[in-house]
């Protein structure tokens, strides 16, 4: 399902604005306004680009104060497994788009709908929908970042 820019401009313009250190229910809202910022293999910034990790680093950094592993695996294994019933916006959706586990990962938004940076084909950060066959079809599970009481050692404060 594709959104319409304009829509998205629309629904943009009411989110208020988001600075590092916000609580964690602020993880989808930015992760939503950097929607159109460009692709980039190994990237983690929205200004040169973004990969998949690299954009859920980014939003986490930014928003909660975490750093986050770099890697989908990495990042599959720092988090904590939920239940699709569980889920919740600001949660971790992965799939498996390169024929191993994990390989793809975004931040749930609510509704089915999830926002990550895709790949170098598409060329952008954007909305899709876990209902859409190819995602649905390669969905990997869910997870959740602890923003407090983390005692994994992947995971760490920024600073």
């Amino acid at each position: 399902m594709k959104f319409p820019a304009c829509l998205l401009l629309s629904c943009l313009a009411w989110l208020p604005a988001v600075h590092a250190g916000e609580s964690a229910e602020d993880v989808p809202m930015y992760a939503v306004s950097l929607v159109g910022s460009p692709y980039r293999l190994g990237g983690d910034s929205p200004e040169t680009g973004l990969d998949c990790s690299g954009f859920v680093g980014h939003v986490f950094r930014q928003i909660a104060g975490l750093v986050l592993p770099r890697d989908t695996r990495a990042l599959s294994e720092a988090t904590q497994v939920l239940e699709s019933a569980e889920l919740r916006p600001g949660d971790l959706v992965f799939f498996n788009t390169l024929n191993r586990a994990y390989s793809h990962v975004g931040i749930y938004l609510g509704d089915r709908r999830f926002v990550h940076a895709t790949s170098s084909r598409t060329g952008r950060v954007m909305v899709s929908s876990l209902d859409e066959r190819y995602w649905r079809e390669r969905f990997d599970g869910a997870r959740r970042v602890a923003t407090t009481g983390i005692d994994h050692l992947a995971m760490a404060p920024a600073q």
